[in-house]
């Protein structure tokens, strides 16, 4: 059974503007160079560029559609991180740690609102004791 945290409203309120703003930034970003895959929800796919049919235009083709791919999958994970947490904050789950189901505390919530785990269990996941 998952364990519920207890915030109080006003912060829930404010975490849950934090998201939804991200949310919104990380979109509009990947908007800009890729679109929404009609076949897979929650992914995108980079748009190839074109600049022209000269081998020097092609070679920039290619570089800026490789530098994109490569931020349209951080932007991605990012909304995705997003898009649990706020699902979290719909069940009442969010701020809850999935490693030890104690509450995670608000100073880090405030700092990382994507956060499912507790301080005290990413130091022993990352091996930093």
């Amino acid at each position: 059974m998952v364990k519920q945290a207890t915030f109080s409203k006003t912060f829930l309120s404010e975490i849950t503007g934090i998201l939804e703003t991200e949310k919104e930034k990380l979109e509009k970003e990947l908007g800009q160079f890729s679109h929404k895959n009609p076949h897979v929800e929650g992914d995108y796919e980079t748009n190839m560029p074109e600049y022209g049919t000269e081998p020097d235009e092609n070679a920039r083709e290619v570089a800026d559609y490789t530098a994109n791919k490569s931020l349209e999958i951080t932007l991605e994970k990012t909304l995705r991180d997003v898009n649990k947490s706020l699902e979290r904050l719909e069940k009442g789950t969010y701020g809850v740690c999935k490693y030890c189901d104690e509450q995670i505390d608000e100073k880090r919530l405030l700092a990382r609102p994507t956060s499912g785990s507790c301080v005290s269990c990413k130091k022993t996941l990352t091996d930093e004791l």
